[in-house]
């Protein structure tokens, strides 16, 4: 029944039949009957069953990025004591973001191999391995090779946010998808929010000695959130991996033109969340409590100001939205450098957090920008003879393998923007170089964005072509 549009009695009757064993047609909460674009049984079953699985999504997911973002808060704990200068502390934070974006792949297909709660059970779990042994070694004497490792194991909540996006894209109708993998992005988000601003309370209340009562209220909470999934969750069995998409995907000029503009985006998100509190530090001079006390400020507004994005790009258009936000971008980068150069600490921070809240608002844009893009791919093959429905399917296919390829890919930007601080504040002892490099970035996205998605030749009957599609086109 194409579309639904006419459910006899018999198959709602089936329909009825098939909810009732939704949950207990396996053992380990399997759903094998889904469909969600079903109007009947989206509003009788599936829209209940799917809110519920995004709700704990979410706190599992958040929980991962708080975790991933760990050491963006010990660093700042990390005294002379421990003898670590500020290049080595950039270089933890930088393994950490690093060993997050890789674990992003193998995360998005471990949903359909394992299943979706299955695999959130586990995800969540795993978290407990980079909290429990930093709680043994964060303190002063311990071989900095040991900080590396930990670093590394604290990737492990980088690779929630492709797993959970996966898992949550599939249970929910094509028309409200996009608000689902908003509130899951924005709400994993947030956990940079959060750890940032329980440090600040750690080192409020008992000063920057005792870094590890951030773990004593980590570890209850990856418990609770692992025994959540467990008892409120649900697996698809409908899901697959579709290797021949992810094939199609990487074949794409079109995904790696988004992955660079998703460097600047998220990338720049995720890497000055990491950095901020470092960078107060190192180039101000800030005490660990007045930079704890600022520096959960920039994830926070990007964070929340995430859909925005998604909703100016649903107005008028992904691509101007985010021509727009790299140039603005631009000019908070420019602020910064200003800033630095009058030693203006007050100017400075304003600066950094609108380059948070920018960033913010293109993680919206760009991402509103992948299936569009796909789309009016589809659309220029449908004019040219192409049969609709197989057409359309394909841009979904093709879009959904895109995205996860686009998310690892501009998480890495989290570890060039710590790399380039690090390397600024070894040379010339402050971050101006480094942002140097940062202007030049969002100007050269800026141009990219506007050639490729935007830019319509003079005289011109057609657009320029990109992989055969418009290179101007409303996305």
């Amino acid at each position: 029944m194409p579309g639904y549009a006419g459910v006899t009695d018999a198959s709602y009757r089936r329909g009825m039949v098939a909810d009732e064993k939704l949950a207990g047609a396996r053992s380990g909460r399997w759903i094998d009957h889904w469909e969600p674009e079903n109007p009947d049984f989206w509003s009788r079953t599936g829209r209940s069953v799917a809110n519920r699985n995004l709700w704990f999504s979410i706190f599992v997911e958040h929980v991962g990025f708080s975790v991933w973002s760990l050491w963006s808060v010990f660093v700042l704990f990390m005294g002379p004591a421990y003898g670590i200068d500020a290049a080595g502390k950039f270089f933890l934070v930088s393994t950490a973001s690093l060993v997050g974006a890789m674990l992003r792949i193998p995360y998005t297909f471990a949903v359909a191999r394992f299943g979706g709660r299955n695999w959130t059970i586990v995800s969540a779990l795993l978290l407990l391995i980079p909290t429990v042994a930093a709680a043994f070694v964060l303190h002063p004497g311990t071989p900095y090779g040991v900080f590396v490792l930990m670093a590394v194991l604290a990737g492990f909540g980088g690779g929630n946010f492709a797993s959970s996006m996966a898992n949550i894209n599939a249970f929910f109708p094509e028309g409200r998808k996009g608000l689902a993998l908003g509130l899951n992005a924005g709400g994993g988000n947030l956990g940079v929010a959060v750890v940032q601003l329980i440090g600040l309370a750690v080192i409020a209340l008992t000063g920057a000695t005792r870094p590890w009562l951030l773990l004593a209220v980590y570890i209850p909470l990856i418990v609770i959130s692992a025994v959540c999934a467990a008892l409120y969750m649900d697996n698809l069995s409908t899901m697959r991996n579709d290797t021949g998409a992810a094939r199609e995907a990487v074949a794409q000029t079109q995904t790696w033109i988004m992955s660079f503009l998703y460097i600047g985006t998220f990338g720049s998100f995720i890497g000055y969340s990491f950095a901020f509190g470092l960078v107060l530090q190192t180039q101000f001079g800030r005490t660990p409590l007045q930079a704890a006390a600022v520096t959960f400020i920039g994830p926070l507004l990007g964070s929340l100001i995430r859909p925005l994005g998604g909703w100016l790009a649903d107005r008028v258009g992904g691509a101007r939205v985010t021509l727009w936000n790299f140039l603005a971008m631009g000019l908070a980068t420019t602020v910064c450098v200003l800033a630095s150069g009058a030693g203006s600490l007050v100017l400075f921070t304003a600066g950094f957090i609108g380059l948070f809240v920018f960033s913010g608002v293109g993680n919206g844009s760009t991402y509103k920008m992948i299936p569009a893009i796909f789309r009016a791919k589809s659309l220029a093959a449908i004019d040219a003879g192409a049969d609709p429905e197989a057409a359309m399917l394909r841009a979904r296919r093709i879009s959904g393998a895109a995205i996860g390829i686009i998310s690892a890919v501009g998480a890495l930007g989290g570890l060039l923007i710590n790399l380039a601080f690090r390397q600024s504040f070894a040379a010339a002892h402050s971050g101006v170089p480094a942002f140097y490099g940062f202007l030049a970035f969002y100007l050269v996205c800026a141009v990219i964005t506007y050639a490729v998605y935007l830019r319509r030749p003079a005289g011109a009957a057609t657009p320029v072509r990109v992989d055969g599609a418009p290179a101007y086109a409303r996305v």
